[in-house]
């Protein structure tokens, strides 16, 4: 079975009282689910509105990221007050731990975001984490959110970091894609690949104009918090498995095993995570166009004020046995890193991190 896109979407200017007769067609007991205290004045919006709608409305915040503590414990305050939906309002840790609720318990999921720092309003997928903030693992679901609002008016709202970051983990999508799934057959995974080339071609474009954008009505904003919010959703979805994570993301939840205090977003560990993925296809699978495409990225990723370092996520990978912790993650046996399509070992690892930080880190 394959769950490709949210069953009903909205989007643009005015998607959420768009919505709302969608949403009381479907609910008259919803959770809303958020977390940050600088999306409050949103989620209160989005309670008055629901209110208005004569709807019970119940609300619970998560304390840490998709964690099991948080889940068991809001999992619980649904039960108590007999919840018929979830409406998860916030970035991509709020919205899958709001699919991975309704999930659990079979109610339907309304998805919210309130950045376009990732594709996981779309997704029928969540990530799980420690309350350290440390991947676990991710869930497939069984199905897509049952309603997907994208409100411009919302997303205007998130400061330009989370821009910055989601350009990055959608920009995965094609150097992840077009690594592992190149050579399979299937026209829906062909399709997914060619979608995602036009993708990183529009934000290579337009990301830095979305960036720097002081009015967030140009068609340059509009295309990336879409391309970034929506479309790499879709092709996670036509694609499937394989066009969604690769080295990139494999890096990326090793990398979280190590971390700082100070958290990065996903997508700023993840932009890290191609370039050493890019790297890695350059040094251990003879690719001549990987070094043309780092360079490529590291204009646009120095642009977008993003991370290019381990060392700049705030991790120093030559002390407390970080570099072994973080090969020692990539390459467990569960891991994305295996989709690549050339054979590497838990040294080739060590090495290719190692290589890269202290090159980058002489060349600043």
């Amino acid at each position: 079975m394959q769950s490709i896109s949210p069953e009903i979407i909205f989007r643009g200017n005015g998607a959420w009282q768009k919505a709302l007769p969608e949403i009381k067609k479907l609910t008259n007991r919803p959770l809303i689910l958020g977390r940050s205290q600088k999306t409050i004045k949103i989620r209160n919006k989005i309670y008055r509105d629901l209110k208005a709608q004569n709807l019970e409305i119940f609300i619970a915040n998560l304390h840490f990221d998709c964690c099991q503590d948080d889940l068991l414990r809001i999992k619980n305050i649904i039960l108590k007050n007999r919840c018929d939906s979830i409406i998860a309002t916030g970035g991509g840790k709020v919205l899958d731990a709001g699919k991975y609720l309704g999930d659990c318990l079979s109610i339907p999921c309304i998805t919210v975001p309130l950045s376009a720092s990732t594709c996981a309003g779309w997704t029928s997928l969540s990530n799980i984490y420690t309350v350290n903030g440390q991947f676990i693992r991710d869930v497939s679901l069984r199905t897509c959110p049952k309603i997907l609002v994208f409100e411009h008016e919302f997303i205007k709202t998130a400061p330009t970091r989370t821009l910055a970051s989601g350009i990055a983990d959608a920009l995965a999508k094609w150097y992840e894609s077009s690594l592992t799934s190149s050579s399979v057959d299937d026209g829906l995974v062909q399709q997914a690949i060619q979608i995602s080339r036009v993708l990183r071609d529009q934000l290579l474009i337009n990301g830095e104009h979305a960036f720097n954008s002081r009015c967030k009505e140009s068609p340059a904003w509009i295309n990336v918090i879409e391309a970034c919010g929506l479309t790499a959703g879709l092709i996670g979805g036509i694609g499937g498995e394989r066009c969604r994570t690769a080295a990139a993301h494999a890096f990326h939840n090793a990398i979280t095993q190590v971390m700082p205090t100070n958290k990065p977003l996903h997508g700023e560990i993840v932009g890290v995570g191609i370039l050493l993925q890019l790297k890695m296809e350059e040094t251990k699978n003879n690719n001549k166009l990987a070094d043309q495409s780092i360079k490529q990225l590291l204009e646009l990723m120095k642009k977008l004020n993003l991370p290019i370092t381990i060392s700049d996520l705030g991790i120093n990978v030559f002390e407390n046995n970080n570099l072994e912790k973080i090969a020692e993650f990539t390459f467990r046996d569960n891991s994305e890193i295996h989709f690549l399509p050339f054979e590497i070992s838990k040294n080739d690892i060590v090495e290719v991190i190692s290589n890269y930080e202290k090159q980058e880190i002489k060349m600043k």
